[in-house]
C-alpha cells in the first residue's frame, strides 16, 4: 500500500542529541480516508524505514534531518507492505 508519512515532535528533546519522540501520522496516498496516528521514537522509525522499505539513503537522510523541525517531516508516496503497516497498528481491510 502506498502511504504518506507525516511526523511532528511529540516531546522535548535536546537539539541534535539522540532520538526524538514523534507522532507519526499514516495517511493513504490515494486520498481515501484512513488516517492513523502512532507515537514512536525517531530512531525506531528510521530503522524500520531502512529495513522494510526501498527508500534511497539520500531520502532517508533528508527525512531524518527534518524530524526535529517543529513543523515535522514528510515522506509522500511510500510503498509499504501490509505486514509492516499491521505491525505498527494500521489495519487494512
Amino acid at each position: 500500500m502506498r502511504v504518506n508519512l507525516i511526523t511532528r515532535p511529540s516531546g522535548h528533546s535536546e537539539q541534535g542529541k539522540g532520538s526524538v519522540s514523534i507522532l507519526l501520522k499514516i495517511r493513504p496516498a490515494c486520498g481515501l480516508p484512513g488516517d492513523y496516528e502512532y507515537r514512536t521514537e525517531s530512531s525506531a522509525l528510521l530503522l524500520m524505514l531502512q529495513e522494510k522499505t526501498e527508500l534511497p539513503s539520500s531520502i532517508l537522510r533528508r527525512f531524518e534531518r527534518n524530524l526535529r523541525d517543529p513543523r515535522g517531516a514528510r515522506l509522500l508516496g511510500v510503498d509499504s507492505s501490509d505486514s509492516v503497516l499491521t505491525e505498527i497498528g494500521y489495519f487494512i481491510d
